[in-house]
């Protein structure tokens, strides 16, 4: 071999290792993210939200020391054993649920995306939003479930939620707050079989999203309060995003940085006031919703304090519920306190939102 081919190959393992080396970095970083303050470190929820694919780049790096017999394997290896730890809340190969008891309760949480994925502008779908809305009403229905938490319910021209409500949920009471506008009303909205023995909203300062609470008489003598939760988004355009990188315009990606440094801070005050309030009630708490953040972030593990994931504990195969991603963003949740115990988590991958729901049995 000549002295140049020599460099040539010292140089590539150099880069390679250099390379290998920033991966783990990049994973070890995105581990950190779910117990890093993000109002003082926004990025740090940036790579809790890469973690996937940062895991995947690692085990390429793993496979081509490993195909080099290089020492250098030893360090994406390193890097990939928490992975074992934390893959189980994106992917689950079987279910872990337990039987079903007499107090087994059924609770869908599901984002609806204003009834409105038939009109999205390259959507394959053609429906009309009152078709779409007919749609979920039926889903909802044949799910037969005790507890329903939906969030991004728009009802254009119906002022009267309460009559909506009656409409299409004769069986169940509501629990909900709606922002009202000169098209109709928006908000959040919880349906119970069981009898509601108090109520309230938290609204989130500088922002339309929100969380209502319901406390719910399950059993004699016994209530739980169920958080009804829509936290703040990025409200970012990825395709734009891919069209000004590929145009070299730098004002949408500076756009985009401002948009995440700020809805990352405002969702983190959320979550705050979130856990103020579940801290201070005297029952139990469920918590779910769209969180808008994955599992591996700030958001996920402070709402995760003395409560488990019906999905970690009951769910099958890939655990993503944001359609335009999956198999790799999961944002909606429904946590329940540590004691209780999953009997089954499904999430139907239906067409009619931007968000798949989540459909789990809880035993009190």
């Amino acid at each position: 071999m000549s002295r140049g081919a020599r460099r040539s190959g010292c140089l590539t393992e150099s880069l390679a290792g250099l390379l290998t080396l920033l991966a783990a970095v990049l994973l070890f970083l995105s581990y950190a993210s779910m117990v890093v303050n993000p109002a003082k470190a926004w990025y740090m929820t940036a790579l809790g939200l890469l973690f996937v694919p940062i895991a995947i780049l690692n085990l390429l790096f793993l496979y081509w020391a490993i195909r080099r017999r290089s020492r250098a394997a030893l360090i994406p290896l390193l890097a990939l054993l928490p992975s074992l730890v934390f893959i189980g809340r994106y992917l689950q190969f079987s279910s872990g649920g337990v039987e079903a008891q007499d107090d087994t309760i059924k609770i869908v949480s599901y984002n609806v995306g204003r009834f409105q994925m038939g009109r999205k502008p390259g959507s394959k779908a053609t429906e009309s939003k009152a078709a779409v809305m007919d749609s979920v009403v039926r889903f909802i229905k044949s799910a037969d479930a005790d507890i329903l938490c939906l969030q991004e319910v728009d009802i254009s021209g119906e002022f009267d939620v309460a009559k909506f409500v009656r409409d299409h949920f004769p069986d169940y009471q509501a629990c909900y707050f709606m922002f009202i506008n000169s098209g109709g009303a928006y908000g959040n909205i919880t349906l119970s079989r069981f009898p509601i023995a108090g109520k309230g909203h938290l609204q989130f300062e500088k922002s339309a999203n929100q969380a209502i609470y319901t406390d719910l008489k399950v059993r004699q003598g016994s209530t739980i309060r169920v958080y009804n939760c829509h936290f703040e988004s990025y409200n970012i355009s990825l395709a734009s995003l891919a069209r000004s990188f590929g145009k070299r315009d730098t004002t949408m990606v500076r756009a985009t940085e401002e948009k995440m440094k700020r809805s990352i801070a405002l969702r983190r005050e959320q979550v705050e006031q979130v856990m103020a309030d579940i801290e201070g009630c005297p029952v139990e708490a469920v918590v779910t919703g769209d969180f808008n953040d994955n599992p591996m972030s700030y958001t996920y593990h402070r709402l995760m304090k003395g409560r488990k994931d019906s999905f970690v504990e009951a769910g099958k195969g890939f655990g993503a519920t944001y359609s335009a991603l999956w198999p790799f963003i999961r944002i909606d949740y429904i946590l329940y306190p540590s004691h209780f115990k999953a009997v089954s988590n499904r999430i139907p991958r239906l067409r009619y939102s931007d968000h798949y729901p989540v459909v789990a049995e809880i035993s009190l």
